[in-house]
């Protein structure tokens, strides 16, 4: 496991300023729901959804700009997410992004916006459900855990291989079932991750600023280190790039 950090460590510092330029969509889409008038809280990096405030008041304005702000924060992450892949898909295959690949961009974005949504909705049926039974923090977080398996890989298998979006979700579980390690070491380092700089930065800047440094950071730095993660990850699949 040690080769995965290193590897995403090497190609996140040697193309720093792509990763910069391709991680701004990140911040666009985590500012969209937040300068929506919707009732949203930030906390550990992201952008959340006060469910218990929809719950007993939403109508139909407030559905369609939560709908609205949703699709497209979903669209400009999606973006990031085979940008900042294409990233290590040409480090690793010593081939340039060409023409091909940009003109390519838009069917890759559009396939990993559809596996994101799939996985929203997953949620979202988990958090209602659970929100009239009395356990919805716990059953969110199980379905969460559980159902982010077929979507670990899923954007990078879009992205390198040009898969389709149940093929690479089936690939997904396949490959975390084979290489569980890879899987949760990933949550592991982006959870201490977070809340490192959580903590680190509540301290010096206090509750009110620290959220907002945060947003950043994690939007900057954070976030696209582990998407890169997950695609070096992907990639140690091939033989050949395992050494």
């Amino acid at each position: 496991m040690g080769n995965i950090l290193t590897d995403t460590y090497e190609t996140f510092m040697a193309n720093i300023r792509l990763v910069l330029i391709f991680s701004i969509p990140f911040i666009i889409a985590f500012l969209i729901p937040l300068l929506a008038p919707l009732p949203t809280y930030v906390s550990m990096g992201g952008i959340f959804l006060r469910s218990a405030s929809i719950f007993s008041n939403l109508g139909f304005y407030s559905m369609a700009i939560i709908l609205l702000a949703f699709f497209f924060s979903l669209l400009f992450i999606s973006f990031a997410f085979v940008a900042i892949s294409l990233i290590v898909k040409s480090r690793k295959t010593k081939m340039k992004i060409g023409q091909r690949a940009i003109r390519e961009i838009e069917k890759y974005t559009g396939r990993v916006f559809i596996l994101f949504i799939i996985y929203a909705a997953i949620l979202t049926i988990a958090n209602v459900v659970g929100y009239y039974l009395g356990i919805e923090t716990f059953l969110t977080g199980i379905v969460g855990f559980f159902g982010f398996i077929p979507f670990f890989y899923a954007p990078s298998a879009v992205v390198v291989d040009d898969q389709k979006i149940l093929r690479s979700m089936k690939n997904s579980v396949k490959l975390v079932a084979k290489s569980p390690q890879y899987f949760l070491l990933w949550l592991v380092l982006i959870t201490m991750s977070l809340s490192i700089v959580s903590l680190i930065f509540m301290f010096i800047a206090g509750p009110f600023f620290s959220q907002y440094i945060i947003l950043i950071l994690s939007s900057l730095i954070i976030l696209p280190y582990f998407v890169i993660f997950q695609a070096e990850a992907y990639m140690k699949r091939f033989a050949i790039l395992k050494h």
